[in-house]
């Protein structure tokens, strides 16, 4: 926290920039900012814990005020933390060492709509659902729709690398962004331009999708539309365990078959999730599959890929599971009695590896985090052409505090082992934020050098963000 002289000299400066109204150090209000959805963090509110508050909550209604803020404080060498929707799972914008919490929710505008290039200019902090809706009307779709929709923004989708329900087909963020304007921490506004290739030197822009915040603020970005399929199919089939699965998803992308939604549930999760609205057998692992496009490009995708689960041991189930899935779908999103009671804790480890690893890295993950006391379940989704995304999810309840906070750590820690040795990478869309952190170094091995000295010529204050992606720690 800031000295009581400081905090008075920036309160002035800061509400000189955004006006005194877009500037709050109220508590009621700090305490509100002092969390995302980081289940661990929840579990500490709910078990009483304090956690730490920043100093400052601004609402910048422009990039100039944006670029005036951080000027401030990267000259007195105050921390600042942009903040989206709260809908991050990893503690990303939480304010560890106080500071200014950068919210962008004022910034909530479609800048340009270009029909030719099927492009929109969105500014960060337009909220994701706002931003499909409004698309959705002129007759096209982002392609991006993670369950965090309703409460999350493109800035956020932008600084974690975002992955929506239907990356298969539409990609993820990354894939999707074009162009970018973004702050860097003394103040100079970057914008680079919006083209679908290029070969002059390095994508600057890939720098900054998963910053986190660690490098600068983003403030608009230029995303790819795509039309709205005429029609979309949905389809189920079950299988006698993983591994058939498995190998049904892998082969009908190796047919260049690319479903719009491909999520594989094992038994635990087939059983959570599905059994109690299907007549599904115990043990059987249910797959949920849709399909977008013309009715004649949906009905050869759907008719080659039915074919291909039936010759690996699919049983069909029709459209139900899946349909049910995709229109209930965003309800996933918000606490359980899992998550809800006592100490509690529910979490999920999203991991990616190619399908030569992918099953290892499932059993080997699913091993290390049932050692501990947690119960643990996974479903496949976010399948590509040479590999997928595994949710590891797990939930632990524990007598007191201290034991929970403590089993957490274990099952994450041996969690993450387990994958890095059998190959996978740690996150697929939450990012790192705080819950990863201790082990990026590890993932990025020798080349987390390279990310060290790009903060440091960047942000040398230190001030973006501090303590995220491993950056920036203090003591």
């Amino acid at each position: 926290m800031l000295d009581s002289k400081l905090k008075e000299t920036m309160e002035r400066a800061l509400e000189a920039i955004v006006g005194s109204d877009h500037v709050t150090s109220q508590e009621t209000d700090t305490v509100l900012n002092a969390h995302d959805a980081w289940p661990l963090s929840e579990a500490k509110i709910r078990a009483g814990e304090l956690l730490p508050l920043a100093d400052f909550i601004v609402f910048p209604c422009s990039t100039k005020e944006v670029s005036e803020v951080l000027k401030l404080a990267n000259e007195f060498r105050v921390p600042v933390i942009p903040v989206g929707g709260g809908a991050g799972t990893c503690g990303g914008t939480l304010p560890i060492y106080g500071g200014i919490q950068l919210d962008l929710k004022r910034m909530d505008k479609i800048l340009e709509i270009d029909d030719k290039s099927m492009l929109v200019r969105v500014q960060a902090g337009m909220m994701g659902i706002d931003l499909e809706e409004a698309v959705n009307r002129l007759g096209y779709t982002t392609g991006h729709t993670p369950t965090s929709l309703r409460s999350s923004n493109v800035g956020g989708f932008v600084a974690t690398r975002s992955g929506g329900s239907m990356s298969s087909l539409y990609g993820k963020i990354e894939d999707m962004t074009l162009g970018l304007e973004f702050v860097l921490p003394k103040g100079n506004i970057i914008r680079t331009k919006a083209v679908p290739r290029h070969s002059v030197g390095p994508d600057l822009k890939q720098l900054f999708i998963g910053s986190e915040g660690t490098l600068g603020v983003v403030t608009d970005a230029t995303l790819r539309l795509f039309l709205l399929p005429e029609e979309r199919r949905f389809r189920s089939m079950a299988f006698p365990d993983v591994h058939s699965g498995l190998e049904a998803i892998r082969l009908i992308f190796r047919e260049n078959v690319t479903p719009s939604i491909v999520r594989l549930y094992d038994p635990e999760d087939t059983a959570m999730a599905m059994s109690q609205h299907f007549d599904i057998e115990e043990g059987d692992c249910m797959l949920l599959l849709a399909f977008d496009g013309t009715p004649e490009t949906v009905e050869f995708e759907e008719n080659l890929a039915v074919r291909i689960c039936v010759e690996n041991g699919g049983k069909d189930f029709g459209d139900g599971p899946s349909k049910r899935w995709w229109e209930t779908r965003y309800n996933m999103y918000y606490p359980t009695k899992f998550t809800t009671a006592g100490y509690s804790i529910g979490e999920t480890i999203d991991i990616v590896a190619t399908y030569d690893k992918l099953e290892n890295v499932y059993h080997a993950m699913k091993v290390a985090m049932e050692s501990h006391d947690a119960f643990v379940m996974s479903h496949f989704s976010h399948m590509y052409q040479n590999g997928g995304s595994i949710y590891m999810i797990f939930f632990t309840s524990q007598p007191d505090a201290e034991t929970a906070w403590k089993v957490y750590k274990q099952i994450w820690d041996d969690g993450v082992a387990a994958c890095l040795r059998e190959g996978g990478t740690m996150s697929h869309q939450h990012g790192v934020g705080l819950s990863r952190t201790t082990y990026n170094e590890g993932e990025w091995g020798s080349a987390f050098e390279v990310l060290k000295q790009l903060k440091d010529v960047l942000d040398p204050n230190g001030i973006m963000n501090p303590g995220k992606l491993g950056l920036g720690v203090r003591e």
